[in-house]
């Protein structure tokens, strides 16, 4: 369910901390201390409310603000035992789906983290795909004890925010959503080229990639959506495929076999999860270009 912010203004302290008690992990309390400091006027102040409850609160509130995490891919979340919230967190980074070898590895990585910092690895999945995520909790854990309470804070405020911008409607949301899209220009008749099948792949490792989203260009030559779109892009290596070929056959050209170009491939990094990719494929069946698009 969502809110608008004129509605959370006006509800009571109650039904405030009710809807929105989730947005940090078992901590209804941050909340609790934001309905006081009402009204808000944008959804980027409740925000802030909420990230200065947290840092005035005494030392044990805040540390149970890491505790209360559930550790990546751990037997709680393995189990189901989890919050809601961060059950499809960790589905959205596929951590539901892992091999026993992978499944074998973030146990250990936990179990070392939690020994060197005396709480669970946190970290805003959303924004990262897995590959990034395994390279931060190796990086991570080579972090003094003060710089990664630090680090590990901060994740917690990514995560509310995101949660926060899923459940309030009002002026001046929090930046927490990025896209990649793409069109493709049809080089040999100077027009948009309509039909053509895309595919987005992540790199999960240098061997192993993920389908992420299909599509299919209109008659501007663009996808329908962004292939992702209303999240953040997560931090990762990506491949753009287009059936270059597939589209020359069904327009009717003479094409070889096989053709000069059938399948083109773009392979670009994505670092920056609240950014906007716009990668353009411009082609003729002998040739193509691409660029950084907005």
């Amino acid at each position: 369910m969502t809110w608008t912010l004129e509605a959370l203004n006006a509800a009571s302290a109650a039904d405030f901390v009710a809807a929105l008690g989730g947005v940090f992990e078992h901590a209804p309390w941050v909340a609790g201390e934001a309905a006081a400091r009402r009204p808000f006027g944008r959804v980027e102040d409740l925000f802030a409310a909420m990230a200065a409850a947290v840092a005035a609160a005494p030392e044990a509130r805040r540390l149970g603000l890491l505790t209360n995490h559930p550790e990546l891919a751990g037997r709680a979340a393995r189990d189901g035992r989890i919050a809601p919230d961060s059950i499809a967190e960790q589905a959205s980074a596929g951590l539901d789906r892992l091999s026993e070898d992978e499944y074998a590895r973030f146990e250990a990585l936990n179990a070392a983290y939690r020994a060197r910092f005396g709480f669970p690895f946190i970290l805003c999945i959303r924004r990262h795909g897995r590959a990034s995520l395994l390279r931060s909790f190796a990086r991570r854990l080579e972090a003094s004890p003060e710089d990664e309470r630090r680090s590990a804070e901060a994740e917690v405020l990514r995560i509310a925010a995101i949660r926060l911008n899923a459940l309030v409607e009002g002026e001046g949301p929090l930046r927490t959503t990025g896209r990649i899209s793409t069109h493709v220009l049809d080089t040999a008749v100077g027009r948009p080229a309509a039909g053509v099948a895309v595919e987005l792949a992540e790199f999960v490792s240098e061997t192993e990639s993920v389908v992420v989203a299909r599509a299919r260009t209109n008659a501007d030559g663009r996808t329908d959506a962004p292939l992702i779109g209303g999240r953040p892009v997560p931090l990762a290596a990506y491949e753009l495929r287009f059936r270059l070929g597939d589209h020359y056959r069904a327009a009717g050209l003479d094409l070889p076999e096989p053709p000069f170009l059938d399948i083109v491939a773009l392979r670009f990094g994505a670092a920056d999860p609240e950014g906007h990719y716009h990668v353009p494929l411009v082609a003729s069946p002998w040739s193509y270009q691409t660029y950084r698009g907005s």
